[in-house]
């Protein structure tokens, strides 16, 4: 177990699951074949905040196509402990999705809950066509059915932080993804 090394939280342990060296060499694969997917299309990425921000943009430069990059957020409003069954979907820009080729950019796709009521409000918005691409997929805790095309790399129901995950909002900004131990 390695500490974070970040003095925010000097006692949260976790373990390296991927190196930075892995993900860019994932990361980099997978904007060549999306590349090669949508050949001769102007996709529009609609990242998902705040945990896309490094995996999108690290992404969109392995992307040699005219892209648009759009952000959309989710939330899910809590009264005490217990979560609602409702997710608020938001999108401040007025561009429209209609007829446009869209790839939703999780960083990760773990319940399904977020993935889903955004497939839902982007498909109302009648695209072209409309897939995710993610860096993590956590099938083993899915609720609701989402199938990313894109899948950066598919691991076991371990809490992770690093390269744009966050743990309270913190450790975003690590290179690497860590998982959580003692949790």
């Amino acid at each position: 177990m390695r500490s974070s090394g970040i003095n925010a939280e000097p006692r949260l342990k976790f373990e390296r699951l991927l190196d930075a060296e892995k993900i860019e060499r994932r990361v980099t694969e997978l904007g060549l074949q999306i590349a090669r997917d949508y050949k001769g299309k102007a996709p529009l990425l609609l990242g998902v905040l705040k945990g896309c921000i490094v995996f999108m943009a690290d992404l969109m430069r392995h992307i040699d196509l005219p892209l648009e990059v759009e952000f959309i957020s989710a939330e899910s409003y809590r009264h005490g402990s217990k979560q609602d069954a409702e997710i608020t979907v938001n999108r401040n820009s007025q561009l429209s999705l209609k007829g446009r080729d869209v790839l939703i950019v999780e960083g990760i796709v773990d319940s399904g809950r977020t993935a889903s009521a955004i497939l839902e409000n982007v498909r109302a918005e009648e695209p072209a066509s409309v897939e995710v691409v993610t860096l993590i997929d956590k099938p083993a805790s899915r609720r609701m059915e989402v199938r990313p095309r894109y899948i950066g790399f598919k691991i076991g129901n371990d809490f992770v932080i690093g390269y744009g995950l966050d743990n309270t909002q913190k450790f975003r900004n690590l290179p690497y993804i860590g998982r959580i131990a003692d949790q």
